[in-house]
């Protein structure tokens, strides 16, 4: 029988993935809110200096320096489904207690400070979960189309998201919209709760003790040419990104001088973008090779940051071209995320891909948070334009590790690592 090729077809038939694609996408639009309303909330209600704003940012990113290596080995030991839903609620009430905070008059930058940096261990948990429980879930030959379609629905969320956050907030306050979030949280646990396919129990067997399981990631991800020089680019495109987002929302507020709603509507085109990307993904991976797909989008992301410290003047000027800069980011970063993340998921085995989605993780954002803390200092002794231009001129530097690698030789998707004695492995 001839499989069908219809709008219904592939995972559109499989109702625990759409009950997980569902979630997911619910969590990812109210995500999208706080990260507009976070960092307002922070430089209008509480007036934070670019250095408090550096910090702010570095909080979330700091628990996936300190604890990306442990929990990756810990993702592999238990199921990963209660890891998502217990994190989605642990989220949900910490960032509760923002709006009830702002209400009761008690708000402070120090608050915020915790939230963010206590999100970002859950957030830690889940991501390393969330990509280790996708294999469980669907067939490995439709892990592209289900990154696919994961992304597509995470950049309509992201589409709506600021541009709806920027308006609740000139009707309200940053504060109260991120209550928002919270909710999204708590929707997307029910709908987690809601899958019936049991998730295979793990062998203890097959795990190693810690620092073994540990070094064997980190091993696999550095000898793999083809990883280690991913990895590399991300790492160094995280750091100098980093630097520019501690000052993105001053520039634009204080130097720009945007209110919210455009602000939200910037935001949002770097979101089209993405689902430009999600859409395209496919379509651009059948018709080029895999290394030309990666390589490729990863330029367009590299290279847009170089727009936005070069735009002035009034804002029918300043708006179009940070639109165009965060639609061509949202554009490559969404393209090669999913090549990048299906190349792992397909290759690396089930039982070991935990630890190595963690000790891959750690490795590209483990300086993320120096680059925040390095783009506040930046922008409190040199200025907030300033700042962007190394954070931009950075972000292009990355390319350097795929220049000097295969990657761009790569035709297809490798086969799976075959596991040679304990903890050796090699590609097949």
């Amino acid at each position: 029988m001839c499989k069908s090729n219809g709008p219904m077809s592939g995972l559109w038939r499989e109702a625990d993935f759409l009950k997980f694609w569902t979630g997911e996408t619910i969590s990812l639009f109210g995500t999208q809110i706080t990260a507009l309303a976070l960092p307002l909330a922070a430089a209008d209600t509480l007036g934070a200096t670019p250095a408090q704003m550096g910090m702010l940012n570095a909080a979330p990113l700091l628990p996936y320096l300190l604890l990306t290596l442990w929990v990756g080995v810990w993702v592999d030991r238990v199921k990963r489904r209660p890891i998502l839903i217990v994190a989605n609620i642990g989220r949900a009430v910490l960032l509760g207690f923002i709006p009830v905070s702002a209400l009761l008059g008690i708000l402070r930058i120090e608050y915020l400070y915790f939230v963010t940096l206590s999100v970002g261990v859950l957030t830690v948990c889940f991501d390393l979960a969330y990509q280790s429980y996708l294999p469980s879930l669907v067939d490995r030959e439709r892990l592209v189309e289900g990154n696919s379609k994961l992304q597509v629905s995470a950049s309509i969320a992201q589409i709506g998201g600021p541009g709806l956050a920027g308006v609740l907030i000139g009707m309200m306050t940053a504060p109260i919209v991120i209550l928002l979030d919270a909710v999204s949280y708590l929707l997307s646990a029910c709908f987690l709760a809601a899958i019936r396919k049991k998730e295979p129990t793990p062998s203890c067997s097959s795990v190693p003790p810690l620092f073994s399981g540990i070094g064997e990631g980190i091993h696999i991800v550095l000898s793999d040419p083809y990883l280690r020089a991913i990895a590399g680019e991300a790492a160094t495109y995280n750091f100098f990104s980093q630097v520019c987002w501690a000052v993105y929302v001053l520039f634009m507020t204080r130097e720009l001088h945007l209110g919210p709603d455009w602000l939200g509507w910037i935001m949002a085109a770097s979101s089209v973008g993405a689902l430009a990307g999600s859409l395209l993904a496919g379509w651009i991976g059948r018709r080029l090779t895999v290394g030309r797909s990666i390589t490729g989008a990863m330029w367009v992301a590299c290279v847009a940051p170089l727009l936005v410290p070069a735009v002035g003047g009034p804002w029918y000027v300043t708006v179009p071209a940070l639109m165009l800069s965060f639609f061509l980011s949202g554009v490559g970063l969404v393209v090669s995320n999913v090549h990048v993340i299906s190349l792992r998921q397909a290759i690396i085995p089930e039982h070991i891909l935990g630890r190595v989605n963690a000790c891959y993780r750690f490795i590209v954002t483990a300086a993320a948070p120096f680059g925040a803390l390095l783009g506040g200092m930046l922008g409190s002794y040199f200025g907030l334009r300033i700042t962007l231009v190394i954070g931009a001129l950075g972000t292009l530097s990355a390319m350097g590790w795929i220049l000097l690698s295969p990657v761009s030789r790569l035709r297809e998707m490798p086969g799976e690592m075959e596991r040679c004695g304990e903890t050796g492995t090699r590609l097949v």
